[in-house]
């Protein structure tokens, strides 16, 4: 099959080293990830319920991966995020990432529900209004 040797990092074209990444040195481009993740599940989820959610499993699969690129996305922000935003639950953010990846089998469709309706839009709020607040604070913003 795949061999981190035979491909790197697939997709990236860089190697595997074994360092932890560092926080990332766009923030913009990391809070835009998160809110277009959001906004994705936001589409994905429009117009079901619990009950359509749970048996619409392609929907299910793409809001999972959408809440792994918003988990990456806060890892990559660690330390930074959490000053620009403290009041939103980063840890929990990250951690939901390594249960998807690590834990997918233990997986429960009410928590990633809950997260759905409760939790996102408080979250994408949040990322808007920092957001244009990064923006404005940029060398040459008007």
């Amino acid at each position: 099959m795949f061999s981190p040797n035979q491909y790197g990092r697939i997709g990236c074209g860089v190697g595997l080293t074994g360092i932890a990444p560092l926080p990332s040195e766009k923030p913009i481009l990391r809070l835009e990830d998160i809110l277009d993740n959001i906004d994705r599940i936001q589409r994905y989820t429009k117009d079901l319920d619990f009950d359509h959610f749970l048996l619409d499993t392609q929907c299910h699969d793409a809001v999972e991966r959408c809440l792994l690129r918003i988990s990456e996305a806060a890892k990559k922000l660690e330390g930074m995020v959490d000053l620009i935003l403290p009041d939103q639950p980063w840890v929990q953010i990250r951690a939901v990432g390594n249960v998807l990846r690590h834990d997918y089998d233990e997986v429960d469709p009410t928590t990633i529900w809950q997260i759905v309706t409760t939790h996102l839009p408080p979250l994408k709020r949040a990322v808007e209004t920092a957001l244009s607040k990064l923006r404005s604070d940029e060398p040459g913003a008007q």
